[in-house]
């Protein structure tokens, strides 16, 4: 009987770690996106508020993503802009890494000896000068720069969604806000540890981003 109740307790423990784990698993961030019927109709709409994006095409969403938006001393500009720029391997000019002999440093640029090398900021799409949207930690509350950050599972497909010219529209609020934004939840992983500064520094980091798939448009997504 011991034995039979010291098997049910062990059985009962391993499936509550591995509901745990699925549950874990199934949190992961990551949003469809969906490629547009006509690429010069995409506009940008940010959400400052929400910190939520949306890439819309009419009135359809390609992309809905949560975002992290600058803090109170430097914040993300509101207005109506467009992207100027777009760099899949950009790096901060301010903010980075000095390395002398075999040391590496985090510091703001042009500080410490030896070697600057900036901060990594994937998928870069600018919209004013300094600011942009690039991959980064997806906080629930403003923690940039002023940038607007999007998840490492996202950044690449808006990347992708945009060109140089797609209008940019931010503001407190959003339409979108109160139909698309309530459906979708946020990353859980903002408070991640970094990758090692060794990592961070090597030009093969770039290597591992994501790979980019956009979605084709479905029966159900055209009757939305």
């Amino acid at each position: 009987m011991q034995i039979f109740k010291n098997f049910t307790i062990f059985f009962l423990i391993t499936l509550v770690l591995w509901l745990t784990g699925c549950a874990q698993f199934n949190r992961i961030y990551d949003q469809p996106a969906y490629k547009p019927h006509d690429p010069s109709k995409v506009v940008v709409k940010v959400s400052l508020d929400q910190q939520m994006v949306y890439v819309m095409e009419g009135k359809r969403p390609l992309l809905v993503t949560a975002c992290c938006v600058g803090i109170p001393s430097h914040p993300t500009p509101k207005g109506n802009f467009e992207v100027t720029r777009k760099e899949r391997n950009k790096r901060s000019g301010s903010y980075g890494f000095c390395i002398n002999k075999n040391q590496i440093k985090a510091v703001e640029a042009g500080h410490g000896s030896g070697r600057y090398v900036g901060y990594p900021m994937p998928y870069w799409v600018e919209f004013a000068p300094a600011y942009g949207f690039h991959q980064g930690w997806v906080w629930p509350i403003p923690r940039s720069h002023g940038c607007i950050r999007l998840h490492a599972n996202d950044a690449g497909k808006f990347f992708q969604l945009v060109r140089v010219g797609t209008p940019i529209k931010i503001a407190k609020t959003q339409p979108e806000d109160r139909t698309f934004g309530l459906k979708f939840g946020r990353p859980k992983d903002y408070n991640s540890p970094d990758a090692p500064s060794a990592t961070l520094v090597s030009p093969s980091y770039f290597e591992q981003l994501k790979k980019v798939f956009l979605l084709e448009e479905t029966n159900s997504q055209n009757k939305k």
